[in-house]
This record gives C-alpha cells, structure tokens and sequence, in this order.
C-alpha cells in the first residue's frame, strides 16, 4: 500500500502541487512566493536547468552548474513553498491525489508543468542509437562522449575508423540543432587541431540533416536562410529536405542508402510531451498534448492546470495550439499565478493572451540572427544581444557573473577550457539506481 509523503509542513491555506521545475514551474511557484497557498514543488531533479544553453555544455563552453540552480536555494525564508524531489507517476482524479516515486500527496489544485522529452517519431533504432540533449546530463554525456571519441581516434591507425569517431551528424534545424552544429564546427575549425594536432580535422564532417525545406522553420525566411549562409561559412555540410531514416550506431542511413559514418549522431529533430497515468482520453489531444481551455485549465476539470510544452490551448490567433518554447511556458505560469491570487479574492480571472516577444538563435562566435515583433537583424548585434538575453533570463546573481565570465574569457581566448573528460565512478552495483537517472 502506497504510503502518504511524509514531512511536509501544515498549512491551513490550500494546497497547490506543481509538477515540473522548468520554467513554468519554477516561474508559478516564485508568482506565489509567501502568498496564501501552500504550494508543493515537485521534481525529478533538485535544480533548474535552463535548457536553452544546453548546447554549451555539450561543446564544452559552460559547465553544468553554470545553467543549473538549486531549487531549494531560491526558495530560502519562502515558508509557504516546500521542495520534494521526485517523480510523478500518476493523477487520481477523483480523489484529488497525485501519486509519485516517494509518496501521495493530495491537492486542492494540481499543475502540471512537466515539458517534453525527446521524439524518435516510432524509430526504434534511433532511440536506441542516437544521442539526445533535452537534459543537463545528456548534454554532459554529449560532451563526454565527443571527447571520449577524440582520445580514442588519436590512437587508431585506421583512417576510415578515426573519421567515423570525428564526424557529428546532427538531425533537427531548428535552434537547438542550429546552435549546436556552429558550435561544433568552431571546434574543430579552431580548438581541437590545437589539443590533437597528430589528427586531420579537414577529414572531420560537421552534418546538419533537416526534413524541411529550411532552417529555424518557426522564424522568418531571412533568418532560416542567414543561418544557413552562416554554417556553409563555418564548412558545416546543411541537408535540407533531407530525413534520415535509420542509425545503426554507425552508418546514418538516408533514401536508403549510408550517406554518413559516425559514431556520434545528434537527436534534435522534435519533441513530446512527458506523460502521466491517470489522464482520461477525451483530454489528450493528437500528439500527447493535454487540452486545456483559455484558462490553461485541463478539459473536464475543475482543478488541474497544464502549462507550456504539454498543453494544447486553441484560440483564434493559434488554431493549432502556442509554439512550444520558453516564453508561452512563462507568460502561462505569469498568468494563472495572477489568476490563482485573484481567486483569493473573489476577483474575475483572465483568460491567457500570448505575446509574441520575439525568437533568435546564435550560429557561431559573433554570428547570430534575431526576430523581433519590430525588427529582424543579423551577425554582431544579433549576437551581443542574444548574448544578453541569455545571460538576463539564467537564474542566480553568481551564475551570471560566472557564465560572464566564461564567455569573455572564451571570446579574448577562442579556447574554452572545460575539455575535461570526467567519468561517474560506481563503487557498488547498490549505488547505480541512486545516483543515475533511469530513461522513461
């Protein structure tokens, strides 16, 4: 019999349960900071990660503490928010209760803010060969690997087999896949010939694969097309209308036929909405999103709240539902923290309006492209603002100044110093399942 999570604290206000800490979550729960609601933070890690620099922790740019903060810091002297790392499992609905990896908690409102995780669209053979990045840890992986590969190479006499250790094949266009190939081409244009200098990176392939018919599909044509000019550039080899259909853990196989040998196949080709037990069908849209109404209240509930990548909301303006990026997941978590403080006091809530406040994606050192609702522009000033951006939206005083840092030091030097190839040490088969995460 599962057992009620034991030590949370007593409260006569009621009591909100969070699901996530990205940036929903962690944005709802600082809205209700020392209001009147008990809310209850729950996460399979006890950090926030912020995801869009993931791609500089896998190209050795920034380490992980840089972009990930402790949850349980930001909510010092915050009595009225309590931390819990774990995982859900399941929603009972009629008994308001949520079921996790450490115990039940029930709730008087639940909001789900979960994310997605990575989408190999049925491919088994992906899933299990090539390398996602929706996580810290992967993104270390990443670097751990490349690195790895690297090592291995240099010790390796046959030609064909160190080539296939160098290469980085990268599936996705879109900012993630777009970031990381700039990165990974300015490596081995720049920094890795100076660390390996007995291998040949002129036999090195930097590929980026993308199905559609351009680049960084969900901004304007302008910018899609400079960042290809962008990556040619940096003598990144840019595959449009082009889907790779399998991966063996070697040959990346395209129409066919293997048009590439890597050991280092990169996912960032979609995503999927985490998932939960305990949702009825009639609430799950095609695609794994949760309908939700204009109030980001999930169909058929009074009480539960789904925001960012797992909700489907659809208005006039997006028939389809909210692109799923940052900034929908925090104007939602903005707008029904309002809404949960206007029910304390019997005031009229708002429905949800999304503003556009603009996308940008950086291509390599000074090469950046940026839309704006008013302006679209490219190269340096791209760059330095993107650079701001950024660097505003991390959370922490001392994780900005480090990550300022690091990125004038990388700039004056062009030679990041975070090539370290650091290993988890297991010392017994016990301690695994503690301190590894395990895939859903």
């Amino acid at each position: 019999m599962e057992q009620m999570l034991s030590n949370l604290p007593q409260s006569p206000h009621p009591r909100i349960v969070i699901v996530g800490a990205g940036f929903a979550g962690l944005k709802l729960a600082r809205t209700l900071r020392k209001k009147a609601y008990h809310v209850i933070l729950l996460d399979k890690n006890n950090y926030h990660q912020f995801q869009p620099l993931f791609y500089q922790v896998a190209t050795a740019g920034l380490e992980p503490s840089a972009i990930s903060f402790p949850l349980r810091k930001v909510f010092h002297d915050t009595p009225n928010v309590t931390f819990r790392m774990g995982g859900a499992k399941r929603i009972d609905q009629q008994q308001n209760r949520l079921y996790t990896e450490i115990g039940y908690i029930d709730y008087d409102y639940l909001v789900l803010a979960m994310g997605a995780d990575t989408n190999y669209f049925g491919m088994e053979n992906i899933m299990k060969n090539s390398i996602p990045m929706k996580s810290v840890s992967e993104a270390l992986f990443i670097r751990n690997k490349i690195i790895s590969n690297y090592e291995r190479a240099i010790t390796i006499a046959d030609e064909s087999k160190r080539k296939a250790l160098m290469n980085v094949v990268i599936v996705g266009g879109g900012p993630t896949g777009v970031e990381l190939a700039g990165a990974m081409a300015e490596l081995r244009n720049k920094v890795f010939p100076k660390d390996y200098p007995q291998l040949n990176f002129k036999n090195m392939k930097v590929v980026l694969v993308e199905a559609g018919a351009s680049l960084l599909a969900g901004m304007s044509a302008e910018s899609g097309e400079k960042a290809k000019t962008y990556l040619e550039k940096l003598q990144v080899e840019v595959l449009l209308h082009t889907a790779v259909a399998d991966y063996d853990g070697l040959n990346v196989t395209i129409n066919g036929e293997t048009r590439f040998q890597t050991h280092t196949l990169l996912w960032a080709a979609g995503i999927v909405p985490n998932h939960i037990e305990g949702i009825r069908e009639e609430q799950i849209a095609k695609g794994g999103r949760l309908l939700v109404d204009a109030y980001n209240r999930l169909h058929s509930s009074e009480n539960i709240f789904v925001l960012g990548d797992g909700c489907l909301q659809q208005m006039e303006d997006y028939p389809r539902g909210h692109p799923q990026v940052a900034q929908v997941a925090i104007q939602q978590a903005r707008n029904l923290g309002a809404n949960l403080l206007a029910k304390l006091h019997q005031q009229p809530e708002k429905p949800f309006r999304y503003k556009d406040l603009g996308s940008m994606a950086t291509v390599g050192r000074k090469l950046a492209v940026v839309d704006l609702p008013f302006i679209k522009f490219q190269g340096l000033l791209a760059w330095l603002t993107w650079l701001f951006v950024h660097l505003m939206a991390i959370v922490g005083v001392k994780n900005r100044i480090f990550i300022f840092l690091d990125w004038s030091w990388n700039y004056l030097s062009f030679d990041p110093s975070l090539r370290l190839l650091i290993k988890p040490t297991i010392s017994k088969p016990e301690d695994r399942e503690k301190l590894t995460l395990k895939k859903n």
